[in-house]
């Protein structure tokens, strides 16, 4: 019987890989071993550092140390010995300076004129076309623009006169500094006649100082302020909220505050004046001839 021919097997050329993959992976154990014992835990060494920071740092917890030997101690008074439960601790209380300081009282002539502008503009004042605010060194009048002026212009409307001439006739006899503040909305401003609404709301301004001044109101008492957009009392998101920003304020100082005026003119009686000498008064006297020249 013949003998069965014997199969010869396939040559495998790629066992390499098997070794390979097994050191790949011994080498990747060995690494992470590695890492994880030189690895330190960053929040538990904060953690002894400060323990240990702190406790050499706290002061000493018994109020007597340790006597060693008989020490001899002074007799302690009994209305000097301190007592240990209640802390030993003096609150001193910072003085304010002299502009943080709370004014004494209040300007009762500002707060008459207040009550004065709130009767003589009662119909005004509630359909809320003009607000009259309150504070101890001055009031604020709050007038809407759409009483003063047309959308876009500085110019003053005709219903205006009557409401600003009231005004200017409770502003002629006092002595009080009053700024004039003009706001607007966050609407562009859309003509040839401002570059912005910064401009806007200082031409309006200017425009109720003008007339102030044409009815008899002292001009050193006046400032006109333009702030444009950039102080609205609310949302420009909706136009009832446009309207409200579109504002001119009447800011009446107190008697006190009426020495921005006087400092106003302490300073042009300063520029009026002479000039001071820029530098020390050349010497007069004759010079003396050095006899070793």
């Amino acid at each position: 019987m013949a003998r069965k021919k014997r199969i010869e097997e396939h040559e495998n050329h790629e066992r390499w890989l098997v070794s390979y993959a097994d050191f790949i992976t011994l080498l990747f154990a060995f690494f992470v071993v590695m890492y994880s014992i030189s690895s330190v835990n960053e929040g538990k060494y904060r953690v002894l550092s400060d323990s240990m920071v702190a406790a050499f740092r706290d002061p000493a917890r018994s109020l007597e140390p340790v006597q060693v030997g008989d020490l001899m101690r002074a007799p302690v008074q009994p209305e000097e010995t301190p007592d240990r439960n209640k802390p030993n601790i003096e609150v001193f209380k910072m003085p304010q300076p002299a502009e943080q300081q709370e004014p004494e009282g209040i300007d009762e002539s500002v707060q008459d004129l207040a009550d004065s502008i709130e009767a003589s503009m009662a119909d005004l004042v509630d359909d809320g076309l003009i607000q009259v605010r309150r504070d101890k060194r001055w009031i604020e009048v709050e007038i809407k623009s759409s009483i003063l002026f047309d959308s876009g212009s500085a110019g003053l409307s005709a219903p205006s006169a009557p409401v600003l001439k009231k005004l200017a006739d409770k502003f002629k006899g006092l002595d009080n500094v009053i700024h004039v503040e003009g706001f607007t909305d966050n609407v562009p401003i859309n003509n040839f006649d401002y570059l912005s609404n910064w401009e806007l709301s200082a031409a309006r301004a200017a425009s109720v100082v003008h007339l102030f001044t044409g009815l008899g109101v002292q001009p050193k008492r006046l400032a006109a302020i333009g702030y444009g957009e950039f102080r609205p009392v609310a949302s420009n998101d909706t136009a009832d909220g446009r309207a409200r920003n579109r504002r001119v304020v009447l800011v009446i100082m107190s008697g006190s505050d009426a020495r921005v005026s006087q400092r106003l003119d302490h300073l042009q009686t300063l520029r009026e004046g002479p000039p001071e000498p820029l530098g020390p008064a050349p010497d007069s006297s004759p010079a003396t001839a050095d006899p070793a020249s």
